[in-house]
């Protein structure tokens, strides 16, 4: 049987195929990790991905079934991205991902993945899906993985 995208069936393939460009893998960075959740979030990213490439990936992530796209009850012309359960369980693949490149960047002070790096990383997963799901993220904001493993860790001291 003959897929309707994609090369072959081997799931090696289909990770890259999903994952292989780094718009895509950036985009769920942003979205799992930051909380980017807009079109225009995803724009303003450091790596400066153009218009239409950006909505080329959105499109690509959706199709995979890895994101979901959900029109605003507000405004006709605004749109909003979340993880679907199959993105969800991307995290672990995102948390690798980073715990491989922080050998290769120079670290800042204070960097929050130097202290993600540091937790449990069974704790640090089971609290970024759940972030995720309850819509939030790993780092962004006070709702964030990072900020309820923190407050958890000092209230055990």
């Amino acid at each position: 049987m003959k897929r309707a995208e994609g090369r072959s069936t081997c799931p090696t393939n289909f990770t890259v195929e999903t994952f292989g460009d780094s718009w895509s893998l950036l985009i769920m960075r942003d979205l799992l990790t930051l909380g980017k959740h807009t079109f225009g979030e995803f724009l303003r990213s450091e790596e400066r991905i153009g218009p239409s490439v950006l909505a080329d990936r959105l499109a690509r992530l959706e199709r995979s079934g890895i994101i979901v796209r959900t029109p605003s009850e507000t405004d006709a012309r605004k749109v909003t991205y979340s993880a679907t359960e199959r993105g969800i369980a991307a995290i672990p693949l995102l948390y690798e991902a980073a715990r491989w490149g922080m050998g290769g960047v120079p670290i800042e002070e204070d960097d929050p993945w130097e202290a993600v790096m540091a937790m449990d990383r069974h704790d640090v997963l089971d609290a970024w899906q759940q972030a995720v799901r309850e819509g939030g993220s790993l780092l962004g904001g006070a709702e964030s993985a990072f900020a309820r493993l923190s407050a958890r860790a000092r209230a055990v001291v």
